[in-house]
């Protein structure tokens, strides 16, 4: 009897192994995926764009508004948004990737002589400071216009100054190249022809019906090693070539290797280049002044 059971028992054990290595199995579940990284610009960690500076003092922010006021605004505006002849530097992307002056400096010693830009004799110490004021302008409060007041000089000081210590008429006359210019110009165009020549790119208005002031061109000659000269209106000008048209229309481009080929540039308006580091506001806005009267 106890047999029996023995043997119903061990029957029993072996059924249940059966059917249990004989039921199906669950899937083995597949190892977890890795996390996808998040896309730059998409949430994820990224570098900012620009340097991350701390905010400079604000005596040297004040010292900077003021270098710049005397030195750049003329052509940048006095926020520094856009004047008559020189662009956005709170936008640009080079005072935007500079961090305290270092890429600043070398465009402000050296100048951009092709276009238009005069090298001025500032320190590194004082650009930083003008670098400083640049960097603490918003961004968002682009585009806003230049607050320059215009005709605040005077007029009679300015005509003293023109037929005197400015040396206006040895190259401009009242009765010739600037007859009736205070008619066909606004006053900030005028001021603009004043500091620059008129040299370079407008962003102000001009008077109604008025055309838009004549610059004349640069010119190069470029001197060959065999003596051979060209002479042509300069396109363009680096430290590795430089490029004219003749007066064919000929387009002309040369190598440039240290001094050769011998390279000399006439800009009409280098006297008004040369002389923007030394302009007094008084005198800019009293020539202005004056020749506003000129219709």
């Amino acid at each position: 009897m106890h047999s029996r059971r023995r043997v119903r028992f061990l029957g029993m054990v072996i059924i249940t192994c059966a059917a249990t290595m004989c039921a199906p199995q669950p899937p083995a579940q597949a190892p977890p995926r890795p996390a996808q990284a998040t896309p730059p610009g998409r949430g994820g960690n990224r570098a900012p764009d620009y340097p991350a500076r701390l905010p400079a003092p604000p005596e040297q922010v004040a010292q900077g508004q003021h270098l710049f006021q005397s030195n750049c605004s003329f052509c940048h505006g006095s926020d520094a948004r856009g004047g008559e002849t020189g662009p956005n530097l709170v936008r640009a992307q080079l005072v935007l990737a500079d961090q305290h002056g270092e890429l600043i400096t070398p465009i402000v010693q050296n100048g951009i002589p092709g276009r238009g830009m005069p090298k001025l004799t500032l320190s590194a110490t004082e650009i930083a400071d003008i670098a400083a004021w640049l960097h603490s302008q918003p961004l968002s409060d682009r585009g806003a216009p230049s607050t320059l007041d215009i005709l605040v000089g005077n007029a009679k000081e300015g005509e003293t100054y023109f037929d005197g210590a400015g040396h206006c008429t040895q190259c401009h006359s009242v009765t010739g190249d600037l007859a009736g210019i205070g008619a066909r110009h606004d006053p900030k165009t005028i001021q603009n022809l004043v500091v620059s020549g008129g040299s370079g790119r407008r962003f102000g208005r001009r008077a109604a019906g008025s055309a838009p002031p004549k610059v004349p061109p640069t010119t190069v000659t470029v001197t060959l090693p065999p003596g051979q000269t060209i002479t042509g209106d300069l396109d363009h000008i680096s430290a590795f070539v430089v490029a004219l048209r003749e007066p064919d229309g000929t387009y002309r481009s040369f190598a440039r290797h240290d001094s050769i080929p011998r390279v000399v540039v006439t800009n009409p308006l280098q006297w008004h280049i040369d002389m923007l580091p030394q302009w007094r506001d008084s005198d800019i806005h009293n020539l202005t002044a004056y020749l506003v009267t000129l219709k």
